[in-house]
């Protein structure tokens, strides 16, 4: 027999596994205690003194287990049955990996390098400013969220078994702990050594990965998928590969693949979306704010038994959302372009979270009559209205990864920064009025919003504080309409459109709950025949 217990403790409490255990001990009314374990943890900081509220299952009068989940079992593929999936985020992934539950091979081609050799492209964007266009923060295995960050959670409950993904995640190497977390993280350090673990799942099970392969062109015959083009990045050989099951999970900034169906004529929809600024603040200032503390000392003290604290704000202005999005706690900005000709910033954290500065995107919903101007670019003109601003931050930071930047207080008043604060963006950051580079729909936004959650969390309104800009990529601005019901493509048999590159999802963990709902569409067609 299991039973629950719940316990408010202290954060220095919950973290001594001697007062835990003294606290499970009193529960001898229960019964023949065998053991317990810790099933969910979080942390109430809303007010002092904050507590770390634990869920712990307790095992009576039966054999205690560590065992959290039994593990998940993959099928030699059947060679007549086949996937291709275009794209090795983690929509890809994990569509491949429910396919070989069973036995239905995934054949995925990624435009990008496998996770270890996609490391050196990163690194020469940081240290070269030199982008590859196909393997760079965005491109490559394991997708965008590889090297920013690795957030396992979602608001989209519905959309799938988040417990799945989790346990998924645990059995090719990441942590228990994300099992156990509120808010779980894996770390851009750690994700890497699972992406590479899947692989192995994949390719052990007889999956084909096809790395630096773009896909060219999709061969649509009577409203019907029949055949896809490739072609190797560097040699230029190219590849047909018959299908009638094709995944598109090829990411957000896959804009070649939008252009491409447009030409072809497939039904695409402009979607809403999201742009801004990324704004970077002092850990400690952050810590201070959330954990109730008077001085730097006190967040020395609280900072011993608890993470790097978060937060998360919205408020509407001009009828409008702005909202933080993507916030890294210890974190870095990282640059995302994946063009030469553009700046893009997001963010990151390691595992520990323990770098000094806090980071998050801070944007603007955008609406049609924002970039009405480029009409002529019909369901795409979002897209270029993204493109345009990105270009226009590259020319003001010097036409290299260098970005424009502006203190908090500076950017909120409207005054030029005569100096910028140290910043973890590695490329560099450059003085500009960012007022006079962004669209006013967006800067007036902003300023009013930045007031705002100056009010909401008291010291947040800090010239210590600096926005990089551009956070242009929250999510695409184009959606590929999909049948709900089968996940195929509304006008194109066989054409599957999921995760974020579709419009349908917003993080590794809701991609990854896509790529498993649309692989058991597919399943049910392919073995109803």
């Amino acid at each position: 027999m299991k039973k629950t217990l719940e316990l408010s403790l202290l954060p220095h409490e919950a973290d001594n596994n001697k007062i835990i255990e003294e606290r499970v001990s009193r529960q001898k009314h229960l019964g023949n205690i065998t053991g317990f374990r810790i099933n969910k943890k979080s942390i109430d900081a809303r007010r002092n003194p904050i507590k770390v509220n634990l869920q712990i299952e307790i095992f009576i009068d039966e054999e205690f287990s560590w065992l959290r989940f039994p593990p998940y079992h993959f099928k030699e593929v059947d060679k007549n049955k086949s996937v291709v999936i275009i794209g090795a985020g983690p929509a890809g992934l994990f569509t491949a990996l429910r396919l070989l539950e069973e036995g239905i091979k995934p054949i995925i081609i990624e435009r990008g390098k496998n996770v270890k050799d996609r490391r050196r492209d990163v690194a020469n964007i940081n240290k070269q400013q030199l982008i590859n266009p196909n393997s760079n923060y965005c491109f490559g295995e394991g997708g965008a969220g590889t090297y920013s960050d690795g957030k396992l959670y979602t608001r989209s409950n519905k959309r799938g078994n988040t417990q799945k993904i989790l346990e998924l995640f645990v059995q090719h190497g990441a942590d228990e702990t994300i099992l156990i977390e509120n808010h779980p993280h894996i770390g851009t350090n750690k994700l890497p050594k699972i992406i590479e673990q899947i692989r192995n799942t994949i390719l052990e099970n007889g999956g084909e990965i096809h790395f630096k392969t773009l896909l060219t062109d999709i061969e649509i015959i009577k409203d019907k998928v029949e055949s896809i083009k490739t072609k190797d990045v560097e040699t230029g050989e190219e590849k047909n590969f018959a299908t009638e099951n094709l995944v598109l999970a090829t990411g957000h900034s896959a804009r070649d693949i939008y252009i491409m169906l447009q030409q072809k004529k497939v039904t695409l929809e402009a979607k809403p979306f999201a742009m801004g600024v990324r704004v970077e603040h002092p850990q400690s200032l952050i810590d201070k704010i959330q954990y109730h503390c008077n001085d730097l000392r006190a967040v020395e003290k609280i900072r011993e038994h608890l993470p790097a604290a978060a937060y998360s704000l919205v408020q509407q202005v001009e009828g409008r959302g702005v909202y933080s999005f993507c916030m890294c706690p210890g974190g870095i900005i990282a640059p995302c372009a994946t063009e030469q000709n553009q700046i893009v910033v997001n963010g990151w954290s390691p595992s520990k979270r323990n770098n000094p500065y806090a980071n998050s995107g801070m944007v603007v919903s955008i609406e049609p009559d924002d970039y009405k101007n480029l009409k002529k670019h019909g369901v795409l003109a979002g897209m270029y209205y993204q493109q345009q601003l990105e270009k226009d931050c590259w020319l003001a930071g010097g036409e290299t990864q260098v970005a424009p930047a502006q203190r908090l207080q500076d950017f909120v008043n409207g005054k030029i920064s005569s100096t910028v604060p140290d910043c973890s963006y590695q490329p560099g950051i450059k003085s500009w009025a960012l007022n006079e580079l962004f669209p006013s729909s967006i800067s007036s936004r902003l300023r009013e919003g930045f007031k705002h959650f100056g009010k909401k969390m008291n010291g947040y309104l800090s010239n210590d504080a600096v926005v990089v800009a551009v956070e242009s990529r929250t999510s695409s601005p184009v959606r590929i309409p999909r049948n709900p019901n089968t996940y195929e493509h509304v006008s194109v048999s066989g054409l599957y459109p999921i995760a974020e590159g579709a419009g349908y999802a917003g993080g590794i963990m809701s991609a990854a709950m896509d790529g498993q709902q649309c692989a058991s569409k597919i399943i049910e067609k392919i073995l109803s025949k």
